[in-house]
């Protein structure tokens, strides 16, 4: 007679597999993750009011891919007043209105579609940061960069810090990551987020970091990114590993070994021998790196 429990541990088996391949592999759809538009009628050229945000300041954290963006959020969920939790992919929760008349119905209560989805997403980081208990929270999400206009439309008052780290040592950094790897979907890849960054970089005001400082002096640069959130500096910041930040598994950030050391480890250099686009390099000169 089959073991029901060797059924179950089998499917959680397949499950973690799955979750590993879809975290390494990648993406299989455009990375914004906002569904196309719908064809033009009456209601669709309406555009609602901003309604009230119950929290009215969040902080994002823009960066690409494989840029140290997990290890700062630790360093700053370890803060007695920061609430960083793990990527909450917002631009990926999305409303759906289902019949011909409710476009209309929630144009009588000066809503629409996108202004439905950010008072979703208003609600979640309010709820995860009325359960934490502290007062300011923190959203890393990579892709996030990628739809920074939308932010900004979301949050008017929103802070943003900007974590760059060299094109070159992102590039080799995914490319390891996965299995068979597309070198040019890679660089593709790497020169969307970066442009994004850059876009953000001179629109948005933000406070800018790198990963190479933040491993080379975590002290320095978590007094500074405080400074810029109006929070006293503590030093049990750059002890994160004596704190709970919850799984470290795929889909939610990093889950390396070297994260789930606990300790901050000198950031890997950009690999000489990586061949950028001309376009990537232009962008690294003018984030302050040697090319």
């Amino acid at each position: 007679m089959r073991d029901p429990r060797m059924s179950v541990i089998g499917k959680g088996l397949k499950r973690r597999g799955r979750l590993v391949m879809e975290a390494v592999s990648p993406p299989r759809r455009n990375l914004d993750a906002i569904p196309g538009p719908r064809p033009d009628t009456d209601t669709d050229t309406y555009t609602a009011p901003a309604a009230p945000r119950l929290v009215d300041s969040p902080v994002f954290v823009l960066s690409s891919v494989r840029s140290g963006s997990t290890l700062l959020r630790v360093l700053l969920n370890s803060h007695s007043r920061i609430r960083a939790p793990h990527e909450m992919h917002l631009r990926t929760v999305h409303v759906s209105l289902s019949r011909d008349f409710t476009a209309d119905a929630m144009r009588a209560l000066q809503l629409d579609k996108d202004e439905l989805e950010h008072a979703l997403w208003d609600r979640v980081l309010h709820l995860e940061l009325t359960r934490s208990g502290k007062d300011l929270i923190v959203d890393k999400t990579p892709p996030n960069t990628l739809i920074w206009p939308r932010l900004r439309r979301c949050w008017p008052n929103a802070r943003y810090i900007l974590l760059l780290r060299h094109p070159g040592a992102v590039v080799a950094s995914l490319t390891s990551r996965r299995t068979d790897p597309d070198h040019d979907a890679v660089r593709a890849e790497v020169l969307e987020y970066s442009e994004k960054l850059e876009e953000a970089r001179r629109n948005l005001g933000p406070h800018v970091i790198t990963y190479e400082e933040l491993t080379a002096e975590p002290e320095k640069v978590t007094r500074g990114i405080c400074d810029h959130l109006g929070v006293p500096w503590e030093p049990g910041m750059l002890d994160y590993g004596s704190k709970d930040h919850g799984t470290f598994r795929p889909q939610l950030g990093d889950w390396s070994s070297t994260i789930k050391s606990g300790r901050i480890q000198t950031a890997r250099t950009a690999d000489p021998d990586v061949e950028l686009p001309p376009r990537l390099k232009e962008l690294a000169q003018a984030w302050g790196y040697g090319v």
